[in-house]
């Protein structure tokens, strides 16, 4: 157990237990800002990294969950929500997830977020998230991941 800590990180913990997931948090020596840092720190392929991603549906703050190895198709999921998806800005990811980009977990936020996870993470044993600061990670299944988020599986580009 690392002695480092992080208020974003300690409630990201206590939302995991109270939902049953046992996964220890990581701490990483370097940040891992994109998939493709997070991969190279665990030793695993960059599919098997849950991106935790903010866009807004209209104006509604919502959660992509999705492999690293994908990029959301923002026209083609957004067509399939029934709305506009965009990017969210640096103060909309904050006010709705309480974290920072680069560390946004899937859990842990101040209220429940619109979640819909990538259908392609669920070809991994193991994925890995972010547990609220870019040098934190942490283990879980897919199917925990859909179940702590309250997810709709879901693919993320056509």
């Amino acid at each position: 157990m690392n002695s480092r800590s992080h208020p974003a990180v300690t409630t990201v913990v206590a939302s995991l237990r109270e939902q049953g997931v046992t996964g220890e948090v990581r701490w990483l020596d370097e940040a891992a800002r994109t998939a493709a840092d997070a991969a190279a720190a665990l030793g695993t392929s960059v599919g098997a990294i849950a991106n935790s991603l903010v866009f807004t549906l209209d104006d509604e703050p919502v959660l992509i969950m999705t492999s690293g190895s994908h990029r959301v198709d923002t026209e083609w999921l957004g067509d399939r929500l029934g709305g506009r998806l965009h990017r969210a800005d640096a103060d909309v990811v904050r006010a709705a997830t309480g974290q920072v980009i680069g560390g946004v977990a899937p859990v842990g936020h101040p209220a429940p977020i619109r979640t819909w996870v990538d259908t392609a993470l669920a070809d991994h044993d193991q994925l890995w998230a972010a547990a609220g600061h870019a040098h934190t990670v942490f283990p879980m299944t897919y199917g925990e991941l859909v179940r702590v988020t309250g997810g709709t599986p879901t693919a993320v580009t056509g």
